[in-house]
């Protein structure tokens, strides 16, 4: 590997994000082509996506993931980190299994979960039984209660809980589609995609394709992303260039992947709530300032919607019906209000195309 070990300053990696997150300038891809670099998008909210992609695709409409979704070229899935994300199917295929170790350990690493584990002799049973359920799309409810037929010694919710980790599993619609609204249907991978998990994918390649997304970044951000651990082993392995922030922390990145100068253009974009790109780092610096997190990403991990300002987050942002409020960090210049204003107005008239009157009120200092 050779290494240059060049010192990348905060604004050089504010904009090489904001370049590989689509959010220096929206890009012409296609849902699903927007879907795939990025990775996906974290979705254990149904709705935060498509405002994630209406500030990343020019011309994006509700219907552009609806669809996919509709049609399962999309898929919401228990991913990175654990967490529900929209992917194509093609990546939840690969991704699913090279996530595995990491939602294993989810399942075996719950203290609350170990007893009812120790009730079930045969796991391999249980998950033959729940992949035969899963079929056809189930509430967690009716695949509890139809697994305690077998296992009555254990509690239906949990063997729910369970299930979804030992059988690769989806999120079905109409849950995540815009506008429409119901709990949450699990269906099998194999079962709901017509193919099973790609079992051929490798670790080495979600590495490259996550720097290729986020990067360049420190073994610390792809663990903070997605939850693997032995990852300096693989990047060791890897052909990357190497660089270090002013911390003096080894990065990580691929050839050729863009760098731009810091003093690139970073037009104002609103951020969904848990955007991949304030979530997927162990350092936020690059585009969060410390001071600001707690003001961005709750205790109990709500991740509310923020405002970028020259790269950086500035404030947060709620969208009520049709009216939006910006509440940011400090007083914001003339000319950054009007940015912000205007690109309000078009969040709003997005979310709420049919509405009479929309509004965007810039609150005080918050």
């Amino acid at each position: 590997m050779t290494r240059l070990e060049k010192v990348l300053d905060r604004r050089r990696l504010n904009r090489a994000l904001l370049r590989r997150q689509l959010l220096s300038e929206r890009s012409k891809l296609g849902t699903e082509d927007a879907l795939r670099h990025l990775l996906g998008l974290q979705s254990q909210q149904p709705i935060p996506p498509y405002f994630g992609l209406w500030s990343r695709v020019e011309g994006f409409a509700p219907e552009d993931l609806a669809g996919p979704l509709t049609e399962r070229r999309a898929v919401r899935a228990t991913l990175m980190r654990c967490t529900v994300h929209v992917v194509t199917a093609d990546d939840c295929r690969r991704l699913r299994h090279v996530m595995g170790p990491v939602i294993d350990r989810q399942l075996y690493g719950n203290p609350g979960r170990a007893a009812e584990l120790k009730k079930i002799p045969d796991l391999e049973r249980l998950a033959e039984a729940a992949r035969e359920l899963l079929a056809e799309p189930r509430g967690s409810k009716e695949l509890g209660e139809l697994l305690a037929e077998r296992w009555p010694q254990c509690k239906p919710a949990e063997l729910a809980r369970i299930a979804q980790f030992v059988v690769p599993v989806v999120q079905t619609p109409p849950r995540g589609l815009w506008g429409r609204s119901s709990r949450p249907a699990w269906a099998a991978v194999e079962s709901w995609l017509g193919s099973p998990v790609d079992r051929t994918a490798e670790v080495g390649e979600v590495v490259c394709r996550y720097l290729a997304a986020f990067g360049p970044a420190s073994v610390a951000d792809m663990q903070k992303w997605s939850g693997l651990t032995g990852l300096t082993e693989i990047c060791s392995r890897l052909e990357l260039r190497t660089f270090r922030d002013e911390q003096g922390r080894l990065l990580y990145d691929v050839p050729d992947a863009p760098l731009p100068d810091e003093d690139a253009p970073a037009p104002v974009r609103f951020l969904a709530e848990y955007d991949n790109a304030i979530l997927s780092h162990a350092d936020r610096s690059r585009i969060i300032d410390d001071l600001h997190v707690a003001k961005v990403i709750s205790k109990n991990g709500i991740v509310k919607g923020t405002v970028l300002v020259d790269g950086f987050v500035a404030g947060v942002w709620k969208l009520e019906k049709a009216a939006l409020t910006v509440t940011p960090f400090a007083a914001l210049s003339a000319m950054h209000a009007e940015e912000v204003e205007a690109e309000g107005h078009r969040l709003a008239a997005f979310a709420e195309p049919a509405a009479r009157a929309r509004s965007v009120r810039i609150a005080p200092v918050g």
